[in-house]
């Protein structure tokens, strides 16, 4: 059990992280923010445009939220404070832990809102949607890109977001050819948009009977997921639809008919697949969706690098190009290039706890 002083000091420490946050939050600007926007959802053409209409009720959904954690800390905060002072008068062993195991509680709130607060981005509340594809390396490289798909399901499940498997290719001797997942909770795409890039793999090979090490490499790619609440126009002439029997895990009543769908956008060649569902109209809507998201991509990538190719910012998945590096052998490591941040357990970070990254970045 700590000292009084030492619960004091952190709680000095904590009562001062929310003053800079108050600096930050601009508690008068939100407040006017969400009058405004309370009083366009109640005009009456207000559902006139529909996609307007939802980016505006999603907006002020995120802004109260925002507003609402910001005045439960605060009044945890006093709660706390209360109890210290009742401390400092009579010392009971019960309020004592009870006040400590506030403090460890607050210190994981704060962390938590500070970095809802920065994620303000137009579309970090939404959904993501993540692509593993291997690169060079392999049945190795297959293996990694595995090994990805399962650290970021670990992830979601730690944050308590659902997880939607889209698409699973398996590889011909291991590993996955090729998978699709939506993360889908609060802020997902704003927490995940940085993982997005190649990664590589430094390790000896349970492939290779020679028990030498390699180097591999697979990409991840992050995009928000849009329903019908962006205004991008698809043209039925543009695509062409492909129904087949799934490939994935889903049972023989999945396998038996052609539930699966390909949607190829032909003007820019971009294909989505879907057999997460058992229904063709289902994964018809799914694959849809994916494609609004990858159009949208695409498009944002021409608008702010007009001199770049087609998905020219994609890095080839080979050497050089990597974001983030894990070495399993000859030491562990995880290191990000971007940020510098890296962590020894090598283990952990494969178990989905990557918020040190996220956050450094």
């Amino acid at each position: 059990m700590k000292e009084l002083y030492e619960l004091n000091s952190e709680f000095s420490r904590l009562e001062a992280q929310l003053e800079a946050l108050r600096g930050s939050l601009d508690e008068d600007n939100l407040s006017k923010q969400i009058e405004e926007l309370s009083l366009k959802t109640q005009a009456s053409d207000f559902w006139n445009d529909r996609v307007q209409a939802t980016k505006i009720n999603s907006k002020l959904a995120s802004l109260e939220d925002l507003l609402n954690s910001f005045k439960k800390l605060e009044a945890s905060l006093l709660d706390v404070k209360a109890a210290l002072e009742l401390l400092k008068i009579e010392d009971d062993t019960e309020l004592h832990s009870e006040v400590e195991s506030s403090i460890k509680s607050l210190v994981s709130s704060l962390s938590e809102f500070e970095t809802e607060l920065y994620l303000n981005g137009e579309y970090d509340s939404h959904n993501a949607i993540l692509e593993f594809h291997p690169g060079a390396g392999g049945t190795e490289a297959h293996d990694w890109a595995q090994m990805l798909f399962r650290m970021y399901v670990r992830y979601a499940e730690k944050h308590r977001f659902k997880v939607e498997v889209v698409s699973y290719l398996e590889g011909e001797e291991a590993g996955i050819s090729s998978a699709t997942i939506i993360i889908k909770g609060k802020n997902a795409f704003g927490l995940l948009k940085s993982e997005r890039g190649v990664h590589r793999l430094v390790r000896i090979s349970p492939f290779d009977a020679g028990g030498s090490r390699h180097t591999s490499f697979a990409s991840v790619n992050v995009m928000p997921e849009f329903n019908n609440d962006i205004d991008l126009k698809i043209e039925d002439k543009d695509l062409r639809i492909d129904t087949f029997r799934s490939q994935g895990a889903g049972g023989q009543n999945v396998n038996k008919t052609e539930s699966a769908v390909r949607i190829t956008h032909i003007p820019t060649g971009i294909a989505v697949y879907s057999e997460v569902e058992r229904s063709q109209i289902q994964n018809r809507e799914i694959a849809m969706n994916l494609l609004r998201s990858r159009l949208f991509q695409l498009y944002e990538q021409e608008r702010q690098e007009k001199l770049r190719k087609i998905n020219g910012d994609k890095k080839n998945i080979e050497w050089g190009s990597q974001i983030r590096s894990y070495v399993f052998c000859p030491y562990t490591l995880v290191k990000d290039h971007r940020s510098d941040y890296e962590e020894k357990n090598v283990a952990s970070v494969m178990d989905g706890n990557i918020d040190g990254f996220i956050q450094a970045y």
